[in-house]
């Protein structure tokens, strides 16, 4: 991989993901108790043997690049290793960036600085166990030009997925952009769909070229999905790689958690019996940076009432007196006060529960109090009167409105 230059494109807004991402920009979202959503795309970079990589920010981008900053700076310039934070430069442009495509030409500069013989592009908004060099591994053995990684997917699933048409040597022939109905089918089942992941293997001489007769057309979105790759198909050799999944088992996982019920739907998959995505495979570790905090502790409180978690994650610093906690994701620093349950939720790192709460269903951000005897999850009428609920009934609790990021914790609910 020491040819490749890896580009990870974290500047978007997430309205879907909203209010999470109110104060914070997508990759930087709190996932699994102790790691931010960017951690796992930054893991399998490194876990690849890819060791430059830009990260493309733009969006309040303020906790994102601290936690770059605090937590990935273990690579060294001398020896030409790096995990860098690009910020918007408008040095090609007058405007932020407009797509996906034009987020990799605003940067064109840099990313020719490095004078790469492959670029490859990336999210930092996916759930997945990816190895790179088995897709660059294929990219060289076929001579392609770009090289796309596509994923089996069920035909009634498409409309969240570009879908591709590939033959049954691999190469792509078409796309058909999020179809609601498809006649294609993968050539390895014919039962599925390839469905793009949203990860790309560019030649850099054939990158920088396109990018550039992108950036003339008006009329393009500039997205890599929409724009890009579906004209390339002709005049190049665009191939798919069949996602190969490092997690290890029996289903493939992959998951794009730009909305709240794939976000939860995710959190949960980790705190099942047998969790469906493996955080514990020391074959292919998970990093993140932590802040030093004791290690959890868990309360015997008066009345024999004793604090306790069940299937759930709780990371370092939370004290849980004397209540009770299930089937949930504790982030650092969090106190679950006696008498109260917890079930089926995510905390955020610095939430306090009061004594005789009951929450179910819900994710409570970043420095939220909840106060003594709350109710949250049981009545989504009621909750809609004070917080955020999703169609599917989920719950969101965020902190008051701050010019800050990591604003003073304060108890903002307040009875009525």
């Amino acid at each position: 991989m020491k040819d490749t230059l890896g580009v990870l494109l974290a500047g978007g807004v997430g309205e879907r993901l909203y209010p999470l991402t109110r104060d914070r920009a997508k990759p930087a979202v709190t996932f699994g108790g102790i790691y931010r959503i960017i951690d796992i795309t930054l893991s399998n970079c490194l876990n690849s043997d890819l060791r430059r990589v830009y990260i493309l920010t733009q969006y309040k981008a303020l906790s994102l690049n601290r936690h770059i900053r605090e937590g990935w700076n273990i690579l060294g310039r001398e020896v030409g290793e790096f995990i860098e934070v690009l910020p918007p430069m408008k040095r090609v442009s007058a405007e932020w960036y407009q797509g996906t495509a034009d987020a990799v030409y605003q940067n064109i500069y840099s990313i020719g600085s490095e004078q790469p013989k492959y670029v490859l592009i990336l999210g930092g908004d996916h759930i997945y166990k990816m190895n790179y060099g088995k897709m660059l591994k294929q990219h060289q053995d076929s001579g392609a030009d770009i090289t796309l990684a596509t994923i089996q997917i069920d035909p009634d699933q498409t409309h969240h997925f570009g879908v591709v048409d590939v033959d049954n040597d691999g190469r792509v022939n078409g796309f058909e952009e999020k179809p609601k109905v498809t006649q294609l089918r993968s050539p390895l089942n014919p039962a599925k769909v390839g469905g793009s992941m949203g990860v790309y293997l560019f030649n850099a001489d054939v990158l920088i070229p396109v990018l550039l007769k992108d950036a003339e057309n008006q009329k393009s979105s500039h997205d890599f999905g929409k724009d890009i790759l579906p004209k390339m198909v002709d005049d190049y050799r665009v191939f798919a790689y069949d996602f190969v999944d490092e997690n290890k088992k029996e289903a493939h996982y992959w998951r794009d958690v730009g909305t709240l019920e794939a976000y939860y739907e995710a959190n949960m998959d980790i705190v099942s019996v047998s969790p469906i995505f493996n955080l514990y495979d020391e074959e292919w570790p998970i990093r993140t940076h932590q802040r030093q905090y004791p290690p959890a502790k868990f309360v015997f409180a008066e009345e024999g009432r004793t604090g306790t978690a069940l299937d759930s994650i709780v990371s370092n610093g939370c004290i849980v007196s004397g209540g009770l906690v299930k089937n949930s994701v504790l982030s650092p620093d969090v106190r679950v006060n006696s008498y109260s349950e917890v079930d089926q939720s995510i905390l955020f790192s610095h939430v306090s529960v009061g004594r005789r709460c009951r929450i179910r269903k819900a994710i409570l951000d970043r420095d939220v109090h909840i106060p003594e005897g709350t109710t949250i999850g049981y009545d989504a009428e009621a909750d809609r009167q004070r917080y955020f609920v999703t169609d599917s009934g989920i719950t969101v609790v965020t902190r008051d409105y701050s010019l800050f990021e990591n604003p003073v914790t304060v108890d903002y609910f307040t009875s009525e």
